[in-house]
C-alpha cells in the first residue's frame, strides 16, 4: 500500500443495532465523525391512510468516513447504536468514493414528484396498467390521482397511487 492511500480518508460501512441507525448517526456525529445515512421516501399505510415516510435506504447500515491509520477507530465499538464495523476477515473494506457520491446525488434528487396539471399526458409506471398512456384528470387526496384511460374504445377513469404515474413531456 502506498503512503498516499493512508492519508486520504475513505468511506467504510458500519452496521447499526436493529432500528438504531439514526441513533448511531447522531452519536457518531457528536464525536466528530463524518457519517452518511442514505434515506429514501416511501409510501406507507398508517391508520388506514397513505402517508409518506422517510427511512434508511440500507436498513441498519450507514457509512463513515475515516482515515485508515490516523483516525481513532476504537470509540466506534462503544458508540450507542453501533453494532460493528463491517469487515471481510479482519480487514475493513473501503467503499469507492464515486459510489458514495452517486448515492448522495440520488438521495438529493429525490424531492418528490412534480405537480401534474389537468389534461397533462402521463405514463403509468407500475401495476396492472403499466406502460399505458393516460391523461391526468385530478388529484385524489395527497397520495392518489384520477386518470383518464382509453380502454376498449371508451374513456374510463381510474384511481392510482401518485408514485405509479410519470409526466410525459
Amino acid at each position: 500500500m502506498d503512503s498516499l492511500q493512508h492519508r486520504v480518508p475513505s468511506w467504510y460501512v458500519l452496521q447499526s443495532k436493529p432500528r438504531q441507525a439514526e441513533r448511531a448517526q447522531l452519536n457518531l456525529e457528536r464525536q466528530g465523525y463524518v457519517v452518511f445515512l442514505p434515506r429514501i421516501t416511501v409510501e406507507r399505510i398508517q391508520r388506514q391512510r397513505r402517508q409518506l415516510a422517510e427511512e434508511p435506504l440500507f436498513p441498519n447500515y450507514l457509512f463513515i468516513r475515516l482515515q485508515r491509520w490516523v483516525d481513532n477507530w476504537y470509540p466506534l465499538r462503544s458508540t450507542r447504536g453501533v453494532a460493528r464495523l463491517v469487515t471481510f476477515g479482519q480487514e475493513p473494506v473501503a467503499i469507492d468514493q464515486q459510489l458514495i457520491e452517486a448515492i448522495m446525488q440520488r438521495c438529493a434528487q429525490r424531492t418528490g414528484p412534480p405537480e401534474l396539471q389537468p389534461g397533462q399526458p402521463v405514463e403509468i409506471l407500475d401495476g396492472p396498467f403499466a406502460g399505458l398512456s393516460a391523461i391526468f384528470k385530478a388529484p385524489q387526496g395527497e397520495q392518489r390521482v384520477h386518470l383518464l384511460l382509453n380502454l376498449l374504445q371508451r374513456p374510463i377513469t381510474v384511481s392510482l397511487p401518485r408514485a405509479q404515474v410519470c409526466a410525459v413531456s
